[in-house]
C-alpha cells in the first residue's frame, strides 16, 4: 500500500474498494462460513462444525469463494435447502469478531482525514453484504468521515457512470481525486473514468 507522503498533494478525495484494499475479504468469508457450519450442526447435529470449517477454509484459500456452498454440500450431504440460509448469512451476519482494516490502510486514511480530503468508498458486490461488513468494521473513529455508494445501485463496474456519479455529486473532477482497487476490473473502472488508478498489494 502507498503511504500517503507519497500523494500528489493536490488530490481532493481518494475513492476506496473495499474488499481486500480497506479490508480483507477473507475476514468476513471465514466468519460467515464459521456461523453457517455451527448452524448446520445445531439443526441437523451432523456434519460437525469443525470439520465443515476446516473444509470451507481449505477450499476458499485453494479456490477461492465462488460454488463453495455446492462444493461443501457435495462432500457433507446437506440439503439444498440451506443455501437460502447460507446466503442470508452473508448479507445479515452478526459477526463474532469485529473486521479490521489493513494497518496501512488505516494509517493513509488517518493521514487523508487530517489533511481534510474527502474519504469516499465505491463497492462492487452485493449492496446488503458490503454494508454488513462496513457496520461491522472497526473504523477507528473514521466512520463519520465516509460516504459509501454502491456500484450495484448505479451501474455495475467496468462501467465509468458510477464513479462519474460519485464525482458529480461531490463536486470533484477526475485530476482531482485518485482510485485504490485490486482488480483488473477495478483498473479498466478508473479507466473508463479517466480517474488516477493505484493497484493496492499487501504483501
Amino acid at each position: 500500500m502507498i503511504t500517503y507522503s507519497e500523494i500528489d498533494p493536490q488530490k481532493k478525495a481518494f475513492i476506496f474498494e473495499l474488499d481486500n484494499v480497506l479490508l480483507p475479504e477473507k475476514d468476513y468469508l471465514l466468519q460467515v462460513y464459521y456461523l453457517f457450519a455451527n448452524f448446520l450442526e445445531y439443526v441437523e447435529a451432523f456434519p460437525p462444525a469443525t470439520d465443515v470449517i476446516n473444509f470451507f477454509k481449505k477450499v476458499y484459500e485453494n479456490h477461492g469463494s465462488p460454488l463453495i456452498f455446492d462444493k461443501a454440500r457435495e462432500v457433507f450431504g446437506f440439503d439444498e435447502k440451506y443455501r437460502e440460509n447460507f446466503d442470508r448469512l452473508h448479507r445479515e451476519a452478526k459477526l463474532p469478531l469485529k473486521l479490521l482494516l489493513y494497518k496501512e490502510s488505516l494509517n493513509f486514511l488517518q493521514e487523508a482525514v487530517v489533511d481534510r480530503k474527502e474519504i469516499l468508498i465505491v463497492s462492487s458486490g452485493d449492496p446488503l453484504q458490503q454494508l454488513n461488513k462496513i457496520r461491522q468494521t472497526e473504523w477507528n473513529g473514521l466512520e463519520k468521515y465516509l460516504r459509501v455508494y454502491f456500484t450495484d445501485e448505479i451501474a455495475p463496474k467496468p462501467s465509468a457512470e458510477a464513479l462519474l456519479y460519485v464525482l458529480d455529486k461531490h463536486g470533484l473532477k477526475t485530476e482531482d481525486v485518485l482510485f485504490f482497487g485490486t482488480t483488473e476490473l477495478d483498473a479498466q473502472f478508473a479507466k473508463n473514468a479517466i480517474v488516477d488508478f493505484i493497484n493496492v498489494k499487501y504483501s
